[in-house]
């Protein structure tokens, strides 16, 4: 079966130091998608300048249709700048306001997501009034809905982004953004992560939370139960996109019915395998991803408890 999944939201360059390079979680997840051979699209805006074409020629060479990325003329292609002086932690500048602020609510655009399996949105693109009403009335009709959360300071407060997770059936958020969750919920996030993940999906009504824990892998917590995947040794280039490719390695296993443990697995083996490589978009297939990390290192303490 030919499942689609479409995605919504910034599409941008992440300038570095010495070089720019094409970004936005949103096409992240679309583009690493693809390289599982799921049918990813993409909603988002650029500029009508000379980035804005680049990006357009990106998207279409990693063989994501163009015809969701709207042009805009007052506006141009967004940018963020990149700090990677901590290969595992990267921070980031990003430009306000830049076209991908002002995505219009298109006709067809509700037909695409209303026959779409998966539809995957983040918190920044809800950062200006436009793209944001655009988003939640994409909400409305979405089948599946996953919130790749992606706090990026000063761009979110808390009510869109408590709002965006009571819409969401799956959510996915990193340690730090737990944390962040917990306080807001006067819970000690240095309790038990299983407990603390617990009253999260609990508090927001959520099918299932991932958690990414860096180094240490990820968690897993849905109607089943609790799982925990122990990250991957390996020697970390940058971590630009490294979750974006564990959330696209995750819905990929989870379309495919995989059990969660191995689709958590798999996952953490994605994300991994991007941080190996420079920039946040580079080619591989399931079949490298398991012959690099899967056959030939040994994985971490894996746990698995259930809610009964």
């Amino acid at each position: 079966m030919t499942h689609t999944v479409t995605c919504f939201g910034e599409t941008l360059w992440d300038v570095l130091p010495t070089s720019r390079q094409p970004g936005g979680a949103p096409m992240n997840v679309a583009v690493d998608l693809r390289n599982f051979g799921i049918t990813a699209r993409l909603i988002s805006r650029v500029g009508s300048d000379e980035l804005g074409s680049e990006l357009f020629r990106f998207i279409e060479q990693n063989g994501l249709p163009p015809d969701l990325i709207q042009t805009g003329h007052t506006h141009l292609t967004g940018v963020a700048k990149a700090n990677i002086s901590d290969s595992n932690e990267v921070t980031y500048k990003i430009v306000q306001p830049v076209a991908w602020d002002y995505i219009h609510l298109e006709p067809h655009l509700i037909d695409v997501v209303q026959n779409s399996d998966v539809f995957v949105y983040g918190s920044l693109a809800a950062r200006s009034p436009m793209t944001r009403e655009t988003l939640l009335t994409l909400l409305d009709v979405a089948r599946q809905k996953v919130f790749d959360m992606n706090l990026r300071a000063p761009h979110y407060d808390r009510e869109t982004v408590e709002h965006l997770l009571h819409r969401a059936d799956v959510a996915k958020l990193n340690e730090h953004e737990l944390a962040e969750l917990a306080d807001w919920n006067k819970t000690d996030a240095s309790a038990d992560l299983r407990d603390t993940m617990q009253r999260i999906r609990e508090r927001y009504d959520l099918q299932a939370l991932c958690v990414t824990l860096g180094s240490n892998g990820a968690a897993l917590l849905d109607a089943a139960g609790f799982v925990q995947q122990g990250g991957f040794a390996v020697r970390v280039s940058d971590t630009i996109g490294s979750g974006d490719a564990f959330l696209a390695a995750y819905l990929y296993k989870t379309l495919q019915g995989v059990p969660a443990r191995q689709a958590l697995e798999f996952a953490c083996a994605t994300g991994a395998y991007v941080a190996m490589q420079p920039g946040a978009t580079p080619s591989f297939t399931e079949a490298l991803i398991v012959d690099t990390l899967l056959r030939t290192t040994p994985n971490t303490t894996q746990t698995s408890l259930s809610l009964n």
